[in-house]
């Protein structure tokens, strides 16, 4: 049956960002938009009704995170990048067993649908574990196998036995299966032989799978590859990597030419403004890269660097960053972030069928609440849009459907109790610490 979802506002996040007053969303029996509108234009329908009293938008999009590290958070949280990964995070991760795994990312899915985030970009290891735990909270993900050949993470195999692992379950299965898409992760320049890095961005265009690699995130990291080849971006390039659908994630130490050839690549870029401001990596170049027409989605990145799971915080940083870059206080406006933290994200990954409201994209609906206090006029569509954004954010989220399904209702999640996945992860978390 066709549900028809009514609101006062409806966000539906096109180009322009307009705000629908008295809007209607009918979602077919195959959790898919059917139509979106003002109720005055809507078909006639005599499907049950789901009358809310806030504001409808789409699914928030978090292009890149590594959710399972939520048992790490906070660990080696005042060190540079390169000592916090060698000395604090791949000691402690060598440590963690699946059922560990599911259980953070089941947590960290949780913490995400109360944020009004549906998709999430994984870049992780424990494939299984972090499909299982997606399933039973109800949430949807792109995941891409982290592949790494660094220091003690042969435990896991050969970068070659990782990158296989991959396209025998895209093989097996299909890259979309269900609310879960796979890709490949090479974890970046620096942890890859170059051999590698064009191995499996060739595995991934056989597959049209999209490639989610770290590039120049910070300066110190991937020096002989800028050495060698100029950029990691050129080096990425001059092996094929970028002829396939790549996301970058952090992107930051860029040059102009950089920007113009990831442009010209098609590359999309995940920002990450909070966990790149938290480990002294710098202040990614969105300005710039919007100009040159590079897709940038929004990316909270592990909760262990990053901290918390709010793309809404970022979307207030990465605002709030570009305005005192680039001295124009109208860089990034709210009706911008907001589509960077949705319809953006979606197209950064390749994605046409997420991060709007649009007939034939999935129902993955927000519902947020109107009657804050923080809307000064929310009869004005202006300032709602800059409430919403710069003011109001995930504490506003009320309810959330993926796929037309409701997986929260006021705030707790249906299919899982909150309280017991958190108990599980505080129980990994403590065996964890030293």
């Amino acid at each position: 049956m066709t549900t028809r979802f009514t609101a006062p506002v409806v966000l539906p996040c096109t180009p322009g960002c307009p705000v629908l007053r008295d809007g209607v969303v009918d979602v077919g029996a195959d959790g898919r938009i059917a139509f979106v509108g003002p109720r005055a234009g809507a078909p006639a329908s005599d499907a049950p009704v789901v009358a809310l009293p806030g504001a409808l938008l789409p699914g928030l999009v978090n292009t890149h995170a590594h959710t399972p590290m939520l048992a790490l958070r906070g660990a080696g949280g005042d060190l540079p990048l390169l000592r916090w990964l060698q000395e604090v995070m791949w000691p402690m991760e060598a440590r963690l067993r699946s059922v560990d795994v599911r259980d953070s990312m089941v947590a960290g899915c949780v913490e995400m649908l109360r944020t009004g985030t549906t998709t999430s970009v994984e870049m992780y290891f424990h494939t299984q574990a972090v499909i299982d735990a997606v399933d039973a909270v109800g949430s949807r993900v792109l995941l891409t196998p982290g592949v790494i050949a660094a220091p003690g993470w042969d435990r896991l195999g050969t970068w070659q036995q990782m990158r296989d692992a991959i396209s025998a379950r895209i093989d097996d299965g299909g890259r979309v299966q269900g609310r879960v898409e796979l890709g490949y992760g090479p974890h970046s320049a620096y942890t890859l032989p170059v051999e590698a890095l064009a191995s499996i961005g060739e595995h991934a265009r056989a597959r049209d799978a999209l490639v989610h690699v770290h590039v120049a995130e910070a300066a110190e990291e991937d020096r002989a590859q800028r050495e060698s080849h100029g950029s990691v971006p050129a080096l990425l390039d001059a092996v094929g990597v970028l002829d396939g659908r790549v996301l970058a994630a952090h992107a930051i130490q860029l040059s102009d030419d950089d920007v113009a050839l990831l442009a010209a690549r098609g590359t999309a870029v995940a920002h990450c403004p909070g966990s790149n401001a938290k480990l002294a990596a710098g202040i990614a170049r969105v300005t710039a890269l919007r100009r040159a027409g590079v897709r940038v989605g929004l990316g909270t990145d592990g909760p262990a660097s990053g901290d918390d799971l709010d793309v809404w915080a970022q979307a207030r940083l990465a605002g709030l960053l570009a305005r005192v870059t680039s001295g124009d206080a109208a860089a990034l406006t709210a009706g911008e972030l907001l589509l960077m933290a949705t319809r953006d994200g979606a197209a950064a990954i390749g994605r046409d069928d997420l991060g709007a409201l649009e007939p034939g994209r999935w129902a993955d609906l927000v519902h947020v609440d109107l009657a804050d206090p923080v809307f000064t006029d929310p009869g004005d569509d202006a300032q709602l849009l800059s409430n919403l954004v710069w003011a109001g954010g995930a504490r506003l989220v009320r309810d959330v459907w993926v796929g037309g399904e409701q997986v929260l209702a006021a705030g707790e999640p249906t299919r899982v109790d909150r309280a017991a996945t958190t108990a599980a992860v505080r129980a990994v978390a403590l065996r964890l610490r030293p």
